[in-house]
C-alpha cells in the first residue's frame, strides 16, 4: 500500500562535480543538516536515491515531543523543541507544525512510578511536566472515556504534519544555495590516504571534503561497504489516517492501547502506542547479541516474525564496487505492508478510548522501517578511522521530533565547530569501547 503523499520536490538537474559536504539520504535528519550547513555558507549536496521524506520521515506519527524520552536524548530534544517553534518562520513554508501538548496515560502503581522517576530528568528545566489525575486528566483530554489512573502532561510538546515538515526544509536548504538531487543513489565514498575525498553517485563522482551519511533504514548497508560496522536494525511501525472528526482531541495522547494526534485536514493520526513487528532477517542473527538486552526489555511490544523480508535481505549485495548498480537503485522507496493485526487493535482501542471517532473512518494506513539501535538512541558522531565522515542515523522512532536538533549536531560535528549539545551519548565508538549499551530502563 503506497504511503502518505509528500509535498513534491523537484530535483535539480545538475550534479555538481565539487561541493564541501554531500549529505547522503532526504529525510528529516538529511535535509534538516543540509540547512543548517548552507546556512553557514557551505557548499553542500543532499543526495536521495527516491524522494524527499519519501519513507519514514513521511511515515512516523508526527509527533514532536520530549514527554518520556531517553534522558540521554533530553538536552537535544529541547533544543529540536526551540527550532521547531521557529521552523515555519524560517524555511517560509507551512510544516504544520503546533504547540498543542501531549499527555502520556498510565494505569497501576508501576506507571506511575514510571513517570515520577521520568520526571526528576527534567526538574529545574521550565519543561512544563506535571503529573496529572483525577478531573484535571480529564479536562485535558474532554471526551475520552479512557481510564487512566494518571497521566503525564507535557505542554511544551507537540505535532507537525510529517508529508510537509523535510519537504518545507529541503526547499530552504535550497533557498539558501544547496544542491537538491533526488532519485539519485549515492554508491559508495571515495577516500584518498584514509579521509573522505568525494563520493561515487549513480551519475557520477561528486568530490568532496565530508560526508554525512543520514540513510535512515538502509545506513548500516552503505556503512558496511564502507568498511564502518554499524550496529542496526529495522522495525516496522503501523499507522493510520482517520477523515475529520468534529469533537476529536485537540491535544495528542498515547496510552498502551493506541496513540494518536490531530492533523491539520481535521482528521487523526492512529497507531497502537507499543505494537511494533520485526521481520527476522539475517542481520536478526548477526546482531543478535548486542540487541539481545533491547530484546528482553521490549519483548512485549516486539512482534517477532518470519516474512518475506529475510529473503529480500538475503539476496541484497553486502559489498560492490561504484560502477556496480546497488540495492539503493534497486528500491527507491522502502514500502512495506503494515500489520493488519495492529490496525484492527489501534482502531478499536482509539473508538473505545473517543466515541467521536465512531463517526470517522479509515482514510489511509501505511507502514514505514524504523532504523534502531541496541540502547534506541541514535548514532550521531564522526567516524574516528575515516576523517570527513559523519553518521547520523539509528533514531529509533524518535528521529521525526529531534530531526531539526540533530541537524544542527550533524553540522557542528562536520565543520567541527563547539557542538549544540554534548554529542558523547551519540558516539558511534560506544558500541566498541567498552560501554554498556542498553537502552534506558526507564524509558
Amino acid at each position: 500500500m503506497p504511503g502518505p503523499k509528500t509535498t513534491h520536490i523537484e530535483s535539480d538537474l545538475n550534479l555538481p562535480k565539487q561541493v564541501d559536504v554531500v549529505v547522503i539520504g532526504g529525510g528529516i535528519i538529511g535535509v534538516s543538516t543540509a540547512l543548517e550547513l548552507a546556512e553557514r555558507g557551505v557548499s553542500v549536496l543532499l543526495c536521495e536515491k527516491g524522494q524527499i521524506a519519501g519513507e519514514q520521515s513521511s511515515r512516523n506519527w508526527g509527533w514532536v515531543r520530549l514527554g518520556m524520552r531517553d534522558p540521554r536524548e533530553i538536552p537535544l530534544m529541547q533544543r529540536s523543541i526551540s527550532i521547531w517553534q521557529g521552523i515555519d518562520d524560517r524555511t517560509g513554508r507551512n510544516t504544520g507544525y503546533k504547540n498543542s501538548g501531549i499527555v502520556f496515560g498510565a494505569s497501576g502503581a508501576r506507571s506511575r512510578g514510571q513517570i515520577e522517576k521520568w520526571m526528576r530528568h527534567v526538574e529545574g528545566m521550565q519543561t512544563g511536566a506535571k503529573l496529572v489525575s483525577g478531573a484535571e486528566l480529564k479536562q485535558l483530554i474532554p471526551g475520552s472515556t479512557s481510564e487512566f489512573d494518571c497521566g503525564l502532561y507535557m505542554p511544551q510538546d507537540g505535532r507537525a504534519e510529517p508529508q510537509f515538515a523535510a519537504p518545507a526544509i529541503a526547499e530552504a536548504a535550497r533557498d539558501k544555495s544547496a544542491s537538491i538531487v533526488t532519485n539519485c543513489a549515492v554508491r559508495s565514498v571515495d577516500t584518498q590516504a584514509g579521509r573522505v575525498a568525494g563520493v561515487f553517485t549513480e551519475r557520477g563522482r561528486v568530490a568532496c571534503q565530508n560526508v554525512v551519511l543520514a540513510g535512515g533504514a538502509w545506513s548500516r548497508l552503505f556503512a558496511g561497504n564502507a568498511g564502518i560496522n554499524l550496529p542496526q536494525l529495522k522495525i516496522l511501525n503501523t499507522v493510520m489516517r482517520t477523515s475529520s472528526a468534529e469533537d476529536g482531541p485537540e491535544i495528542a495522547l498515547w496510552s498502551d492501547s493506541f496513540a494518536i494526534r490531530k492533523r491539520v485536514d481535521g482528521g487523526y493520526t492512529i497507531a497502537s502506542g507499543h505494537e511494533n513487528t520485526v521481520d527476522l532477517v539475517p542481520d536478526s542473527f548477526r546482531l543478535g547479541f548486542q540487541f539481545l538486552p533491547a530484546f528482553v526489555q521490549e519483548w512485549r511490544s516486539l512482534r517477532f516474525r518470519l516474512s518475506r523480508r529475510w529473503a529480500t535481505e538475503a539476496r541484497q549485495d553486502r559489498s560492490w564496487l561504484p560502477t556496480d548498480v546497488t540495492p539503493f537503485e534497486h528500491c527507491r522507496v522502502l514500502d512495506p505492508e503494515p500489520s493488519k493485526r495492529a490496525l484492527r487493535s489501534a482502531w478499536k482501542s482509539a473508538r473505545i478510548g473517543f466515541p467521536a471517532l465512531e463517526k470517522t473512518e479509515i482514510v489511509q494506513s501505511w507502514a514505514g522501517m524504523i532504523d534502531v539501535t541496541p540502547d534506541a538512541i541514535p548514532v550521531i558522531s564522526r567516524v574516528d578511522d575515516m576523517p570527513g565522515m559523519v553518521i547520523a542515523t539509528g533514531f529509533s522512532g524518535h528521529g521525526f521530533g529531534i530531526g531539526p536538533g540533530a541537524g544542527r549536531l550533524a553540522a557542528d560535528l562536520t565543520l567541527q565547530t563547539n557542538p549544540c549539545v554534548d554529542p558523547t551519548a551519540f558516539r558511534l565508538s560506544r558500541f566498541t569501547d567498552g560501554s554498556k549499551v542498553r537502552p534506558d530502563p526507564g524509558y
